[in-house]
This record gives structure tokens, sequence and C-alpha cells, in this order.
């Protein structure tokens, strides 16, 4: 019997059309198609762990999964051979094999989001599905002034959505910049972990102040009293990108 090997997948994906990427009851899920053409490939079902559990519409760049496979596969290979299975929205980038102590989920180090505003009078036809739509001005000054409160280690139970499981809701941010573009903005957004829509409730809260309906200090605010209505609307989930995740030694 062949020995059991750990390989880690880099998946990108466009998560218009999926209901995020657990398997799900309503909708397609990203695992879902990895585990389908995993199946193809083997002859029999194989789990696969996410590093980060996207939701409904959310995209990725870097997204991180591990399966366990007696296979004789090179790691090398896997991207050629699930790619030709996988639907055109789902691309496995990169494989490798690592020590099965190794989890995808609970051995991250560290991951990182940018969030998209498209920040025009009228509305994008070919980037509808990647970034949200603002049609009156943003104030990119107050904007900026806003992200350094949200730096450093702090409890961010205000920043999570109704119904989340974390033990925990203090969480590191070590980046939280925003980067005016040619179509608007982009929010680069980087910590140890984050909780259910956290970066959402973040972006929303973000184009709030933009819009002077919520003041530069909303996201103090909301980190000193833990009140969710201190922040602004959950931002849609077009916008988010998960660009990165790293493990030790990356």
């Amino acid at each position: 019997m062949s020995e059991m090997r750990r390989i880690l997948l880099t998946l990108e994906y466009e998560g218009t059309h999926y209901a995020g990427w657990q398997r799900q009851l309503n909708g397609p899920s990203i695992q879902e198609e990895v585990e389908k053409a995993l199946e193809k490939t083997l002859g029999q079902h194989v789990g696969v762990t996410g590093a980060s559990r996207t939701d409904a519409g959310v995209h990725a760049l870097g997204q991180r999964a591990h399966f366990d496979t007696d296979s004789r596969i090179p790691p090398a290979k896997w991207p050629f051979v699930l790619n030709t299975l996988l639907p055109r929205d789902i691309s496995v980038t990169a494989a490798r094999q690592v020590p099965d102590t190794l989890h995808a989920r609970f051995s991250a180090q560290g991951k990182r989001y940018f969030y998209r505003i498209h920040n025009r009078p009228q509305p994008s036809a070919l980037t509808r599905n990647f970034s949200a739509f603002v049609p009156l001005p943003l104030d990119a000054g107050l904007m900026a002034s806003a992200l350094p409160a949200l730096l450093g280690r702090h409890d961010f139970a205000a920043f999570a959505a109704a119904g989340h499981s974390a033990k925990t809701t203090v969480r590191t941010i070590k980046r939280a910049e925003i980067i005016q573009e040619d179509r608007g903005f982009r929010l680069v957004i980087e910590g140890d972990a984050f909780l259910y829509n956290m970066v959402r409730i973040i972006a929303g809260t973000l184009i709030a102040i933009g819009l002077k309906r919520l003041p530069p200090d909303a996201f103090a605010r909301g980190i000193g009293t833990g009140d969710r209505l201190a922040l602004g609307p959950t931002a849609p989930a077009c916008g988010l990108v998960l660009e990165k995740i790293w493990y030790p030694g990356e």
C-alpha cells in the first residue's frame, strides 16, 4: 500500500456563480467542484480542507486547501490534472507536498484581502462582478485618516456578522491601506485572521466614512464599544478578493 501524502493547493476562482467555498445545500461550491475533480481522477471521494471559507460571490487569487492521497501523481502535476476537470472559473495555480502536520486552515499565519470600489457616476458593465459600485464621490482623505485605528491587536467583536462561531474576536491587523485607482479605490487589509464578514464590514464602514455618513473615528468607536451599530453596512461580496494566505516558512 502506498504512503499517504498531504498536498497543498493554491487556487484562484471567480465566486460569482458559487454559494461560497464550503459545500452548501443551496447551491454549488468551490470545495464541491474541487472534490468532484479529485474523485474523477482518483476513483474515490477525497475531502478537501480550505484555509478560508469565503462567502457566496467572494473571489480568490490565493485560496489554499489541502487533501491527503496515496496517489503517485507528482505534486507539481496536480494543477495540470485538476484544471482539465474544473470549471473555467476555478483554477489550481500551484501544488506542493507538505508535512501532514500542516493544516490549511489552522496552520495559516496570515491572510491578505483586497476590496475594490468602483467610484464613478455610472456603473461598469465589465467590472460589476468584481467591485462595489458607489456613484457618489468618496473623500479619499477621510478614508485614509480612519484606517490607522484598525492597526494592531484589538477585540473586533463589533466587526463580526451575527451568528459567527469564533471562539475569540481578538485579531491583529498589520496593514490597512486605501489605494486610489483609475476607476475608484482598492482597500488592502492584512492580518493574522478575520472574523465572519469582517473585511466587508470594514469596507462598508470605509465607504460610509468616504460619503461623510459616518465620522472618521467610526472604526475606533466600534473597537472601543463593541457596538456593531457604530459601524457601516456590510459591503457587497462582489468587491472582495482573498489575495494571499501564508504559512510558516513562506
